[in-house]
């Protein structure tokens, strides 16, 4: 066993006091002795400065006011913007935000007889811009508009300068060209991506990335195109820039044909549609598509033939007219010249309308078939009446005579109409009343019931109604000369229908153009039937029928050139002084053939008349009638019209004095 240590002494120390509160308190904690004498040759602390900071309540005082006064503009600026000028600025950001425009409705068809197209609508781009985006802050290029007029003006074909003043003006649309092919608008988006991808190389290399021709875009619409060129052109008419009709059937039956415009509306942003705010649209309706009575191929063979004439006797200008005896349809109405609706920069002036309607002249011999008609039908002649007719005849203050110096004839009233006399004429018209005033007043009520004086119902733009006195006010010259169709004035529409109400038995139809119309439902309304008035009876119309063929048959006849082997064909020639309207008075002729056919069976009227030819004949046998002739013999052809199935009674043209 290890000895034990022995027990540690405890040496007494100093006493410790007691607290206050006895032996049993918390000892106090013992002083902490002082710092040691510095060494010699050490050197002395100085004693620490105390630092006095400043007052921190005056820049928290300026910092609070500072902020208050910012805070309480915005709170103003708020108040005005949400309170004060809230729908001001909301509507201005609802402008800036969204775009509008309108949807064209597509324009409707205008046919012919068998549905094949005369005008109709292709598509084609409205091309516009946005003048915002050619800001030198937003295309990053200072002068975008003037840069962007050149690159487009030759593209769409407008002025340079007129562009770059559309595209510097304020707003958020301008509208650059309308109606541009969809060629046009390829040529344009090519460009616009060659420049963006230039945009896009110079901002990928630190450049500003300028574009301008970012702001131009196109808008869908129609063009309206006229396939078969000039073709019925002066039926037809024409649109102008804007897509509304502004001549012809285009203008009468705008509101038929241009339907209903549409509208759209959306938001964009950067010129660029936004597809999820939504877009509120009105769909346009179309237009419906008009179906005339014209037949393309008639309407192409009689524009050909008088076209042909016109510039073979260098005259100022000739029309065709092709009519349905029965039903008043106008199967082709042409005009020479005539211009084609697809370049209007091109056309004449004097050729953008309808002469056949628009043009008031004397007709001459071919109105005399109404003298003949007031005579037949008052009684007091018929067609183997004697008619002795001198060389020469005396009335009023004239001297009278036929177109050519002749020894007396000595005709039968049908051989007045076949040799076309003038004086014959005088003296058969004279008889329709016991003085001539009488007889005025006679003759002047059947031209009337003839439709001369009148519209002819097609109410066609700027037609004429012809003029036609009140037989009160007819000088001492006119009421001779308007017997034989001098000193009255009349349409080829109105000539047309003279033959035509004969031709249908003494009835006369107004003519028409327009067949009816389908709608955008795909329905087809018939136009309303034509107004139908009785002038002669069905006996005298027959026995004129009979008397014009002695015109084109009868060796004395003055329309030999217009026989049609197999086809009995009725006719009159016509050679007029002309009025010249620059001149003021009577210069040049007015040459006109008019008929129908087949004779005894009548299907189709054609009128044709030619102003002042100066080259070769001026007679209308001699340079309508082969018009004539070629013109009804294609419309026979066409219609399948069966030859005539008789022959025709040939009516005495002379007699022999003492008979």
């Amino acid at each position: 066993m290890s000895p034990k240590e022995p027990p540690r002494r405890r040496v007494p120390g100093p006493a410790r006091p007691r607290s206050a509160a006895g032996s049993q308190g918390r000892p106090r904690p013992t002083r902490r002795p002082s710092s040691p004498a510095p060494r010699a040759g050490a050197p002395r602390n100085r004693p620490a400065r105390s630092l006095r900071l400043g007052s921190p309540r005056p820049r928290l005082r300026l910092v609070s006011v500072a902020l208050t006064l910012v805070m309480l503009v915005f709170v103003v600026r708020l108040l005005q913007v949400q309170a004060v000028d809230a729908n001001a600025y909301a509507a201005k950001a609802k402008e800036n935000r969204y775009l509008s425009y309108t949807i064209s409705a597509e324009r409707g068809q205008i046919t012919d007889r068998s549905g094949i197209a005369l005008a109709t609508s292709v598509d084609a781009y409205d091309i516009t811009a946005d003048p915002s985006m050619f800001t030198p802050e937003f295309s990053k290029a200072p002068d975008a508009p003037r840069q962007a007029g050149a690159l487009l003006a030759p593209i769409l074909g407008v002025d340079a300068a007129e562009l770059t003043a559309k595209l510097s003006k304020k707003g958020r649309y301008t509208v650059l060209a309308r109606r541009q092919t969809p060629q046009v608008w390829n040529q344009i988006k090519d460009l616009k991506s060659v420049f963006a991808e230039k945009a896009a190389k110079d901002r990928a290399a630190g450049g500003p990335g300028a574009n301008v021709l970012a702001g131009v875009f196109q808008e869908s619409t129609t063009k309206r195109v006229y396939p078969n060129g000039g073709l019925a052109a002066g039926i037809l008419g024409y649109v102008n820039a804007d897509g509304k009709g502004a001549g012809g059937l285009e203008s009468k039956l705008d509101k038929e044909l241009a339907g209903e415009d549409g509208k759209i509306k959306y938001a964009q942003s950067g010129g660029r549609r936004v597809p999820t705010a939504g877009t509120k649209e009105v769909p346009a309706v179309a237009g419906s598509d008009i179906e005339l009575t014209i037949d393309r191929d008639i309407q192409w063979a009689a524009q050909q033939a008088i076209t042909d004439q016109v510039k073979k006797s260098k005259a100022d200008r000739g029309y065709v007219v092709v009519q349905n005896t029965r039903t008043g349809e106008v199967l082709a109405m042409a005009n020479a010249p005539g211009f084609d609706p697809n370049d209007l920069s091109q056309a004449n002036a004097a050729s953008l309308g309808n002469a056949a309607l628009q043009d008031v002249y004397e007709p001459g011999s071919t109105s005399k078939v109404m003298s003949m008609a007031a005579v037949l039908e008052e009684g007091v002649a018929t067609p183997g009446t004697h008619v002795t007719v001198p060389n020469r005849l005396h009335r009023g203050d004239r001297l009278f005579k036929d177109d050519i110096d002749h020894p007396t004839w000595y005709l039968t009233l049908n051989g007045v109409l076949a040799k076309s006399s003038n004086i014959g004429t005088i003296l058969a018209t004279g008889e329709l009343g016991k003085t001539q005033a009488e007889s005025n007043k006679v003759l002047y009520s059947y031209l009337r019931k003839f439709g001369i004086g009148s519209p002819t119902g097609l109410d066609y733009p700027g037609e004429t109604p012809g003029i036609l006195a009140k037989p009160e006010t007819w000088s001492t010259s006119q009421q001779y000369t308007i017997p034989f169709g001098q000193g009255l004035s009349l349409n080829a529409m109105q000539a047309a229908s003279i033959y035509s109400t004969i031709a249908n038995g003494g009835v006369r139809v107004a003519p028409t153009l327009v067949r009816g119309a389908k709608g955008p439902d795909g329905r087809f309304k018939a136009a309303a039937a034509p107004e139908r008035t009785r002038v002669i009876s069905e006996k005298t119309a027959k026995t004129l029928a009979t008397m014009l063929e002695s015109v084109v048959g009868d060796e004395e006849g003055t329309g030999t050139k217009a026989q049609i082997p197999g086809y009995r064909v009725a006719g009159k020639t016509g050679t007029a002084n002309r009025v010249d309207p620059v001149r003021g008075g009577y210069h040049g002729y007015t040459a006109s053939f008019a008929g129908f056919a087949p004779a005894d069976n009548p299907q189709v009227t054609v009128y044709c008349a030619i102003q002042n030819p100066t080259k070769g004949s001026y007679f209308g046998g001699q340079t309508c009638g082969p018009i004539y002739k070629q013109v009804l013999e294609f419309a026979l052809k066409t219609l399948q019209t069966p030859p005539s199935g008789s022959k025709s009674a040939q009516l005495p043209v002379l007699f022999q004095p003492g008979e």
